[in-house]
């Protein structure tokens, strides 16, 4: 085979092999909704795994752009992630979250924050290894549709104090 062309199909593979985080999917993408029995459950589920090599240089743009000092803060957090799944949940129940962030609390994450604002429930857990926090959960509960953000990196307990502060600004 000529080596140009084996070269071009590497790249071409390696290439569609980074592209696949970017498929959505109707399945859940968060383990312990995986594991549940789903099959009596009306609810639709829609996953997104955030490619970050794309995801984090529009951020950071968008933030540059917005110029506030409390950007800084954000843009210094999201340098420290290092994957993203999201998943929104139509038609879903208050009995999947009182599971969901029972199952959170036996897996050791801790309540960081909790906002209720018109009729919408803001949740934020963190897992704590040492000292770092290596694992972010935010859960919005609007009703019967939700959204579940799993955040992974390594933060400080400063950083997620400095970004509930310029949330609350």
């Amino acid at each position: 085979m000529n080596r140009k062309i084996l070269i071009k199909t590497a790249f071409l593979a390696l290439f569609f092999m980074m592209l696949q985080s970017c498929v959505v999917s109707s399945k859940p993408n968060i383990a312990y909704f995986n594991g549940e029995d789903l099959s009596n459950s009306d609810a639709n589920y829609v996953s997104v795994n955030v490619p970050l090599f794309l995801a984090k240089p529009m951020i950071r743009k968008a933030l540059r752009d917005d110029n506030d000092v409390d950007s800084k803060e954000v843009m210094n957090l999201i340098r420290k992630v290092t994957k993203v799944k999201i998943l929104t949940v139509e038609n879903g129940n208050t009995e999947m979250v009182k599971n969901f962030a029972k199952n959170l609390l036996d897996n050791n994450y801790e309540d960081w924050m909790s906002i209720k604002h018109n009729g919408e429930n803001v949740n934020i857990k963190a897992q704590q290894s040492g000292n770092f926090i290596k694992k972010l959960m935010l859960t919005v509960n609007s009703g019967n549709d939700l959204v579940f953000i799993d955040i992974r990196g390594k933060f400080s307990p400063e950083d997620i104090t400095n970004l509930i502060n310029t949330a609350n600004k």
